[in-house]
């Protein structure tokens, strides 16, 4: 087994195509097929099942996935470490809820970038339950989560804040121009909501039901996107991050319902392994986004 091995594994499982794997690393598709039999044969199993043109990973090809990524990122980081240069260098792995990789990281990203352009970024949406197995099995390097408050002995939180919530609606809609909406208000209307483990739907959905209001979901979606365009169309009401709304609140697109949104208490986190090791690069991701976060603008 080697790196370029590994990388071609790697290059495989995010295309499950392997002629697309060779153009983008400029092999022959002879050779992508030769280095991942070779591969194969090593581990003894068998890491792609391939049907006709279709490519799927095995049980043990997914098992892989975690290993080969965690053995390339060392490799990278022990190159630019040892390499005598004080510049930080190597990749960073960084998983992230989709309002967050939105509406928080670019600027971080950005200003990363600018001040250590040797390393690559690589950024993995990711649903809530998704973070604490990616952080377990390396997958990540660090989380940005936003919901529930996450605690374990294994982790180490950067920073914590408070990410307040909004009901919303189109501007002309009835309730726009309600003093103060209550959940009986809600009770016949479409509701446009994000999937069922979201723990803000939950919040929302819980509050509801205290008062026998069962929910009217009109549109059920993971995008946050999908869902403003909704409430933009007048499709009906739904509820999301105010970090996720600034621009249509501002510009008259969506209105937010004068609705007790204060017993959501969702936080956005950073979060990373205690026995992660901390790269000259990693660490100065850290520092770099937690300066960042807490200077953020005050929301509406």
């Amino acid at each position: 087994m080697d790196l370029k091995q590994l990388n071609t594994f790697l290059t495989v499982a995010e295309f499950l195509n392997f002629t697309k794997a060779a153009a983008q690393l400029g092999y022959a598709q002879s050779s992508i097929t030769a280095q991942i039999q070779q591969l194969e044969n090593e581990m003894g199993v068998k890491l792609f099942e391939r049907i006709g043109k279709t490519v799927t990973l095995t049980h043990e090809g997914k098992r892989m996935l975690p290993y080969a990524s965690q053995i390339l990122q060392l490799a990278g980081n022990m190159k630019s470490d040892l390499s005598g240069s004080d510049v930080p260098a190597g990749v960073l792995t960084i998983g992230a809820a989709e309002s967050l990789s939105i509406y928080r990281l670019p600027a971080i990203i950005k200003e990363y970038r600018s001040l250590y352009p040797k390393v690559d970024i690589n950024l993995k949406l990711l649903h809530c339950s998704e973070f604490i197995p990616n952080l377990m099995n390396g997958t990540i390097d660090a989380a940005f989560t936003i919901g529930n408050e996450i605690e374990a002995e294994f982790l180490i939180e950067v920073f914590q804040l408070p990410e307040p919530m909004a009901l919303l609606a189109h501007p002309e809609h009835l309730l726009a121009r309600k003093k103060h909406v209550a959940s009986e208000d809600l009770e016949t209307e479409a509701l446009l909501l994000t999937g069922k483990d979201c723990c803000y739907r939950g919040m929302f959905t819980d509050k509801l039901a205290e008062n026998h209001i069962l929910p009217r979901v009109a549109l059920e979606t993971d995008s946050i996107q999908a869902i403003k365009l909704a409430a933009m169309s007048g499709l009906g009401i739904c509820i999301l991050p105010k970090i996720s709304i600034q621009e249509e609140v501002s510009s008259g697109k969506l209105a937010t319902l004068n609705f007790p949104t204060e017993d959501f208490e969702i936080v956005s986190q950073l979060l990373y392994h205690k026995d992660k090791w901390i790269s000259a690069s990693f660490r100065a991701f850290l520092e770099l986004s937690a300066e960042i976060m807490h200077n953020m603008p005050a929301l509406f």
